[in-house]
C-alpha cells in the first residue's frame, strides 16, 4: 500500500517522485479526463443546464488503471494544475474515482521544485467547488453559444462554420480595426527639420515648433516654403537650455499576457509556442549537475505578487553580480490589476540564482530563449532604476531685420545621457511602437551659444491610420477590454486563424472575407455576443462565481433566456437569406456549363462545385498545386490531406503514380539532375530521385529593411 498523487502531465511525474521518495506513487491523468461529448449539445437546458459528462474517448483504459491504483492506495492526493481548469479536473477525477470531494485531498504546486512541492504537500485542502462551478459555467456557456449559433451561421454563410463566445469578439476587434483603416482619411502636414553645428563642431538635429505667435502646425508646402524663405540668411542661437534628471523604472515581472506579448516582440514566438515552451519549463527539465527540476513558477497567472524567499534570493544575486548600488533603496513591490485573481505568484525563475547560461546546455533553443527572457525580466524588476540626464534646448532663428521687429522661428532639440544604467544593464522592455523622441544624444551646449545652420528641409507627411493588430497588440487589447482570460489567449488566436476568420500577413493579423461576413452577421443579429463590454461583464460574473458571490445556474438562465429569443428571431427574419462570399469564387470554369466554379465545404473538407446547382451538379476535388514536378513521372505535385488533417504531397496522376512525401516542395531544381528539390525539417534541401540523392542545407533568407 502507498500514497497516490495524481497530476495532469506525465512530465511532472519524474520530478515529483524524486522529491517525495518511494512511499509515494505519482501518476498522470494526461490532462482532461472527462468532458462534454462533442457529438451532441450534452447540456440539459430544461434541467437547469445540467451537464452530461462522459469519459473522453480513448481514455477508458487510463480510467480503469487509475481506479486500480486508487484501490491499492492508503491515501490519494489530487495535484492537478493550480488554476480554475485544474480544479475542475480534480473534481472530475474525484467523481470518476469515487473520492470524497469534501476531503482534504487537494494539493497545488506553484513551482515544480523541492521547496514548491514541500510547501504544497504541507497545505492540503478540499476541492474548491466555487472554482469548479466557475469552470463549469464557462464550459457550458461556450457549448451553448457554439452549438446553437454555429449551425445558424453555417446555414447563412458557409457550411462547417463555428462561432465562439470569446473568439467571435476577438475577430470583431480585428475586423473593426480593418474598417477603421479603410475609413481613415489621411491629413497632410509638414515638418521643418534642421541640422545645426554646435560650437564644439558636432552636428545635431532640431525640429521647428513655432514662431513668435506660439506653436505652429504646418499643413502644406506653401506654408513650409514661406518659413524656409523667411529664414534665408537667419542667425541661430541657443536661447533656452533646460537640464534635469529622470528616473526610468523597470517593468514588473511577467504575467501570462505580458509574457506572450514580449515573446512575440522580442523572440517572434506565436502565443501557442510561448505557452507550450513555458509549460515545459514549469513541469521540469533535466539540468546537468542538478537533476530534473522545474525552472519557472506556474505560467498561467495574472498576479504580480513575488514571494519574499524569491525576492531575497534575487537580491543576493544582484548584489553578487552587480554590486550594492544596483539594489533600490526600498524594495520594489508591484500592484496587480484590480480584477486579477491573484491565485499565484508572477512568472519568475523558480531558482533565481540559476542563470540562463548555467542551464543553456540542458535546454532546447526555444526553452533557453524563453527562460532567458523570464529570468532577465524578473531580476531586472527588482533592480535599481535607471537615472538619465536630460537636456532640452530651444534655438531661435531670425534675420537681423526680423529680430528687430520681434519676429523669429523656434526650434527644439531634446536628448539624454545615462547617468546610472541600473536595471537597463540587464534588460529593457520592448514596445509595439518605438518612439525615439528625446532619445538622441546632444553635444555639449550652453545658453547663448551661436549655432550654424547646416541644413533646413521641409518634409511632407501624412497622418497614419491605426496599425493592424499583431499577436502582441491583440493580446494587449483583449486584456485591456477584459476579453477572455490570460490562459485562453493562445487558444483564441490559434482557433480564429485555423477557422480562417483571420490570416497572417508577416506579423500582422488581417480579417478574411469570411471573418468580416461572419462578424457583420453577428453584429447585426447578435450584438451582445460580439460586444466587448458584454463579454467582459461575463468574465466578471464568472470570477464572482469562482469567489462564491454568484450562483452559476442563475447566471446561465439570465444569459440563455435572452440569447435563445434572439436566435429564434434571427432564424425567422433570415429564413430565405444566404450570404455569398466573393472569395469562394475561383477562376476555374465548369467543364459542363462554363460558369466559374466556387469553393464549398462538405463533410470531408473543401471542394469545387458549380454555382448553377441544381441545374448543373458538377463537382470535383479542390486541388492545391505546387511548382514542383513528381520525381517519378514528371507530373504535377499537389498538396493533399491525410485522414487526420495533416498536409502531405503527392503526384497528381495518382493512382497511376504512387509518389508521396511529407517533405515540402520548393521552386528550386536539383543542380545534378534538374528535378525538383524538397525541403525537410531542419532546413535540408533534398532531391527525391533515388538515383540522384543530392542534398544541401537551405540558405537562410534575410529580410530587407523597409525604407
Amino acid at each position: 500500500m502507498s500514497k497516490l498523487i495524481i497530476v495532469e502531465s506525465p512530465t511532472k511525474v519524474k520530478t515529483i517522485k524524486k522529491y517525495l521518495g518511494k512511499e509515494y506513487d505519482v501518476t498522470a491523468s494526461m490532462g482532461h479526463i472527462r468532458d462534454l461529448p462533442a457529438a451532441r449539445l450534452s447540456v440539459d437546458i430544461k434541467n437547469d443546464f445540467a451537464p452530461k459528462y462522459a469519459v473522453i474517448k480513448g481514455k477508458e483504459k487510463l480510467v480503469k488503471e487509475l481506479k486500480e491504483k486508487v484501490k491499492n492506495s492508503d491515501e490519494v492526493l489530487l495535484a492537478t494544475d493550480p488554476d480554475r481548469e485544474g480544479e475542475a479536473i480534480s473534481w472530475h477525477l474525484a467523481a470518476l474515482l469515487d473520492l470524497d470531494v469534501n476531503a482534504q485531498n487537494r494539493v497545488t504546486f506553484n513551482e515544480i521544485t523541492k521547496s514548491g512541492i514541500e510547501n504544497g504537500m504541507k497545505a492540503p485542502r478540499s476541492i474548491d467547488l466555487d472554482l469548479v462551478n466557475a469552470q463549469q459555467a464557462r464550459r457550458i456557456l461556450d457549448r451553448l453559444v457554439g452549438y446553437k449559433l454555429s449551425p445558424f451561421i453555417s446555414q447563412k454563410i458557409r457550411r462547417g462554420l463555428s462561432a465562439g463566445r470569446v473568439q467571435s469578439v476577438a475577430v470583431r476587434l480585428i475586423v473593426d480595426r480593418e474598417n477603421e483603416i479603410r475609413a481613415f482619411v489621411p491629413e497632410e502636414y509638414w515638418s521643418l527639420d534642421a541640422k545645426f553645428t554646435a560650437p564644439c563642431r558636432k552636428i545635431f538635429s532640431a525640429s521647428f515648433v513655432g514662431d513668435e505667435t506660439g506653436k505652429v502646425k504646418i499643413t502644406n508646402k506653401e506654408q513650409a516654403d514661406s518659413y524656409i524663405a523667411r529664414l534665408d540668411g537667419a542667425k541661430y542661437a541657443v536661447t533656452s537650455l533646460k537640464k534635469g534628471t529622470r528616473k526610468k523604472n523597470p517593468a514588473p515581472p511577467f504575467i501570462t499576457s505580458t509574457l506572450q506579448q514580449e515573446a512575440s516582440r522580442k523572440l517572434g514566438f506565436q502565443s501557442q509556442r510561448t505557452m507550450r515552451t513555458a509549460q515545459e519549463l514549469y513541469e521540469g527539465i533535466d539540468v546537468a549537475g542538478i537533476g530534473t527540476t522545474g525552472l519557472i513558477t506556474y505560467m498561467r497567472t495574472d498576479s504580480l505578487r513575488i514571494s519574499e524567499e524569491a525576492r531575497a534570493a534575487a537580491n543576493e544575486y544582484i548584489v553578487s553580480a552587480y554590486g550594492d548600488k544596483y539594489l533600490p533603496e526600498k524594495p520594489r513591490y508591484f500592484k496587480s490589476r484590480s480584477n486579477a485573481q491573484d491565485g499565484h505568484e508572477a512568472i519568475r525563475p523558480a531558482i533565481p540564482s540559476l542563470t540562463p547560461e548555467r542551464v543553456k546546455s540542458s535546454l532546447t533553443s526555444d526553452q533557453y530563449k524563453l527562460y532567458s527572457l523570464i529570468w532577465k525580466r524578473f531580476i531586472a524588476s527588482l533592480m535599481a532604476s535607471c537615472v538619465q540626464n536630460t537636456v532640452k534646448a530651444e534655438i531661435t532663428g531670425a534675420t537681423d531685420e526680423d529680430m528687430s521687429k520681434g519676429r523669429f522661428c523656434l526650434f527644439t532639440a531634446a536628448g539624454y545621457s545615462v547617468k546610472f544604467d541600473g536595471f537597463t544593464t540587464l534588460y529593457e522592455e520592448g514596445t509595439d511602437d518605438e518612439d525615439e523622441e528625446g532619445n538622441k544624444k546632444l553635444p555639449e551646449l550652453s545658453q547663448g551659444d551661436n549655432v550654424k545652420l547646416k541644413e533646413l528641409l521641409g518634409n511632407q507627411h501624412f497622418t497614419q491610420p491605426p496599425a493592424r493588430y499583431t499577436e502582441a497588440s491583440l493580446i494587449k487589447a483583449m486584456e485591456e477590454n477584459g476579453i477572455g482570460r490570460p490562459s485562453t489567449y493562445a487558444t483564441i488566436i490559434t482557433t480564429i486563424t485555423k477557422r480562417e476568420y483571420i490570416k497572417r500577413q508577416a506579423k500582422l493579423l488581417v480579417p478574411t472575407e469570411l471573418g468580416e461576413a461572419t462578424t457583420g452577421l453577428l453584429k447585426e443579429r447578435f450584438p451582445k455576443i460580439v460586444n466587448a463590454k458584454f463579454t467582459a461583464s461575463m468574465e466578471t460574473q464568472l470570477d464572482e462565481v469562482g469567489e462564491g458571490k454568484e450562483d452559476y445556474i442563475q447566471m446561465l438562465h439570465t444569459f440563455y433566456d435572452e440569447f435563445d429569443k434572439t436566435l429564434q428571431k434571427a432564424k425567422d427574419d433570415m429564413k430565405d437569406v444566404k450570404i455569398r462570399l466573393e472569395e469562394d469564387v475561383t477562376d476555374i470554369p465548369c467543364e459542363k456549363c462554363g460558369r466559374l466554379m466556387v469553393i464549398k465545404t462538405g463533410r470531408y473538407g473543401r471542394f469545387l462545385a458549380c454555382p448553377g446547382y441544381p441545374e448543373c451538379k458538377n463537382a470535383k476535388p479542390l486541388v492545391t498545386k505546387t511548382n514542383a514536378k513528381c520525381p517519378k513521372c514528371g507530373a504535377e505535385v499537389i498538396e493533399k490531406k491525410s485522414k487526420k488533417g495533416y498536409t502531405f504531397y503527392g503526384c497528381d496522376s495518382w493512382p497511376k503514380c504512387d509518389f508521396m512525401t511529407w517533405d515540402k516542395p520548393t521552386d528550386d531544381n536539383c543542380p545534378n539532375c534538374g528535378k525538383s528539390l524538397f525541403k525537410r525539417k531542419g532546413g535540408l534541401l533534398v532531391c527525391l530521385d533515388e538515383s540522384c540523392g543530392f542534398e544541401k542545407k537551405a540558405e537562410r533568407k534575410t529580410k530587407k529593411k523597409e525604407d
